[in-house]
């Protein structure tokens, strides 16, 4: 599982002319279901999410989305899985298909809520207008696959 967190001071999610989800300070987190990804590839974004240290005080990041009690938008981004070493054209062979996709992405969702964050969503497979205000600006890339031993 792929996510791209922004902090932000605000965000929102319009389809089809119609905003359908709208935090204030938090975090949007752009997320993507790679091939084989598995419970653990999931437990391991979502505590990233809920735990890393992305709030500031005095100058230094000290606290996290938890600590803060900061709201969560979460956004469904296939791209997120795009390889581009070859050619021109990204490849997105990578990414899980959609039914499969949606059923990873919503567990994402589960597993957030039971850390203690309720988490507003996009909506998945649509072409989605996000506006947001970059905090900091803030943007970290998160991979599962990057994780090691602890």
């Amino acid at each position: 599982m792929r996510a791209l967190i922004q902090r932000v001071l605000e965000a929102e999610v319009e389809v089809q002319g119609n905003v359908v989800s709208r935090i204030g300070p938090g975090l949007c987190v752009f997320v993507c279901a790679m091939k084989g990804d598995t419970d653990e590839d999931i437990q391991y974004i979502a505590r990233k999410v809920a735990t890393l240290k992305l709030f500031e005080q005095d100058g230094k990041m000290r606290f996290s989305v938890l600590d803060v009690a900061a709201e969560v938008l979460v956004v469904s981004q296939f791209t997120l899985a795009a390889r581009t070493r070859k050619g021109t054209k990204p490849s997105f062979d990578d990414a899980e298909k959609p039914p499969q996709a949606e059923v990873l992405i919503q567990r994402f969702v589960e597993e957030l809520r039971k850390l203690g964050i309720n988490p507003k969503e996009g909506v998945f497979g649509a072409y989605m207008k996000v506006r947001l205000i970059n905090d900091g600006p803030v943007t970290i890339w998160l991979d599962s696959k990057d994780k090691g031993p602890r």
